[in-house]
């Protein structure tokens, strides 16, 4: 179901998918966040590209207003619910500001870690000794 509201010229529908992605966007922007999760692949949850963003939210609209679930993949060593917390209070203003949309509910599920990556160490030099 779409957002519809009825104004004076008309109606405005917002399809759940630009609400997914508004929500995607929204949730990547705080620091912690490492990408939106596919879910989970033989095991592994992978991270999807900027372009994919609506793939890792599902959004339900009902009269009531919107129920958004987030699946992410954060950094390692991130607080996590100090971070989710941070998403949901950011999804929700930003559905509101955007979508003029009631949000009743932000549902986060991480669904992986991000661990950095080693960085490559610079080949040790040798002294000739002769």
């Amino acid at each position: 179901m779409d957002a519809i509201q009825n104004l004076e010229y008309g109606e405005v529908n917002i399809a759940e998918d630009v609400l997914a992605t508004i929500a995607g966007i929204a949730a990547i922007e705080v620091k912690g966040v490492a990408g939106m999760s596919g879910g989970l692949v033989g095991g592994i949850a992978e991270i999807l590209g900027k372009k994919t963003l609506s793939k890792g939210v599902k959004v339900s609209v009902n009269d009531k207003g919107a129920f958004i679930d987030l699946n992410l993949i954060v950094d390692y060593g991130t607080k996590i619910p100090d971070v989710a917390w941070e998403i949901q209070d950011k999804v929700k203003k930003t559905i509101q500001t955007m979508a003029n949309l009631n949000v009743v509910e932000v549902n986060i599920h991480i669904q992986g870690v991000n661990f950095p990556k080693e960085e490559e160490q610079a080949p040790q030099q040798v002294e000739n000794t002769k």
